[in-house]
């Protein structure tokens, strides 16, 4: 950290060291017209003590949203992180890691990565996983990009109940227009199969669907993936919420070339936009185009096994101008809180949890369709949903009095869907929670209606 001068005499030491008399000089290549006049209306300093308690009396004034019933997904979900995965994570050895340039000191990181990557591919069911992305939404990107690197081909088509905000990105990955990517109409809250068919050709790189897909319908078809394999493309599934894995098909297993997405609720909690950790998984013939990092298992020169960075595609490695991505970012203390959490729950706890989830869920949906609400969609669903009323604010508003954090209004995204909420419901909602929303909503239905 520089050293920052207090006293006058320090000060006009350092100024008459880069040769000139006062701090005005600095600024003197900048027109006096368009620089600021006067002095900045910065109250005097606090004490540490003073300050403690000033940031406390703001903290107290927040409404602490962790501890509130909450019925709100879309993209984002509460469950419940054991207390194992911030005591790993804590670890100095674990938080303060760098990239695992040298193997020789990594190998703790290394091999954290590693089981990572394989909790990845035995849940998208796929064979290759790479060390962790940024985020969700890049990584959706980034396997778009994938596919068409893959294929040659000119044109991706995305589905409209892929996350609207995963959509976006991928617009602004692909603005220069040398990738076109056109979106697949609905048919119920459920990609249409029509509509694929008419868009599918000898030029479509890869198709991307999301399962289960925003409004929380189940996405998974064989004859979706028939489709586009028919017309030579690779077929991209996207999933918000690995614990989905713990009841619904793996994306490998109905026909996913890739599978990508976002992986942090199966370890850390909501936190205001982040942090997160996307991931991918590939058949192996895409494993040369992966983005980002790939940990490996090797041998070393005593035929111990070992750990190393593997395929290194980034462009600072020595792939250079060659690298199938410039992603620079795993996040790999996210992802090994992912990972953590997989291993404290095994197999049978995610399944647990994802069961626990889904009655939760239906059970909602029930309570809310006897307070005056209307199911929008009929198709299968994990634990999300969508419900219709006249006026979905006053649904929230309604919610919020009683300490519930509403839905999310779908008009934002699908101003065909203005007239909707979609909630979801994991296993960190009571019976009683569930109670007080539906009775929250049944006072206000003079208010809701329904169409």
């Amino acid at each position: 950290m520089p050293y920052i001068p207090h006293t006058p005499r320090e000060r006009q030491d350092m100024l008459a060291a880069v040769g000139v008399s006062s701090v005005e000089e600095l600024f003197a290549d900048i027109p006096r017209d368009v620089r600021f006049q006067g002095g900045l209306q910065i109250p005097s300093a606090l004490t540490e003590a003073e300050l403690l308690r000033y940031f406390g009396a703001l903290a107290e004034r927040n409404r602490h949203v962790e501890t509130r019933p909450s019925l709100l997904g879309a993209g984002v979900y509460r469950h419940f992180v054991p207390a194992v995965v911030d005591a790993v994570i804590s670890r100095a050895e674990f938080s303060t890691a760098y990239t695992p340039y040298q193997p020789e000191a990594s190998q703790g990181t290394l091999q954290a990565i590693f089981e990572f990557q394989s909790m990845m591919c035995a849940l998208a069911g796929l064979d290759v996983a790479n060390a962790s992305l940024y985020d969700g939404a890049s990584a959706a990107a980034e396997a778009a990009l994938l596919c068409a690197s893959s294929s040659g081909r000119g044109r991706l088509l995305v589905s409209r109940a892929v996350h609207p905000e995963y959509r976006e990105v991928l617009k602004t990955y692909t603005i220069s227009g040398e990738l076109k990517v056109e979106e697949i109409g609905l048919d119920e809250g459920l990609t249409s199969l029509s509509a694929l068919g008419d868009m599918l050709g000898s030029d479509v790189a890869g198709v991307i669907v999301q399962d289960p897909n925003f409004f929380g319908i189940v996405e998974a078809s064989e004859e979706l993936a028939k489709r586009v394999h028919d017309a030579g493309a690779a077929l991209v599934v996207l999933n918000n919420d690995l614990s989905a894995y713990g009841l619904l098909k793996r994306p490998g297993q109905w026909g996913a070339d890739v599978a990508a997405g976002e992986a942090a609720a199966t370890g850390l909690p909501p936190s205001l936009g982040g942090p997160f950790a996307g991931f991918i998984a590939v058949r192996d013939a895409f494993t040369k185009r992966l983005p980002g990092r790939l940990v490996g298992v090797t041998s070393d020169g005593q035929g111990r096994r070992g750990f190393c960075l593997t395929l290194q595609t980034r462009e600072q490695h020595i792939r250079r101008e060659k690298a199938t991505s410039n992603i620079c970012t795993n996040q790999s203390l996210c992802a090994l809180a992912v990972t953590v959490y997989l291993t404290a729950l095994g197999p049978q706890g995610l399944r647990e949890v994802a069961g626990a989830s889904a009655r939760r869920a239906r059970y909602l949906m029930q309570g809310f369709e006897k307070a005056g609400l209307r199911r929008r969609f009929s198709s299968p669903f994990y634990h999300e949903f969508v419900m219709r009323a006249d006026d979905p604010g006053a649904v929230n508003e309604a919610l919020a009095r009683e300490g519930i954090v509403g839905g999310y209004p779908l008009g934002k995204a699908y101003p065909e869907l203005a007239d909707c909420l979609l909630f979801c419901a994991t296993e960190t909602l009571t019976r009683g929670d569930v109670d007080a929303a539906v009775k929250a909503v049944a006072a206000a239905r003079h208010k809701v209606g329904v169409q």
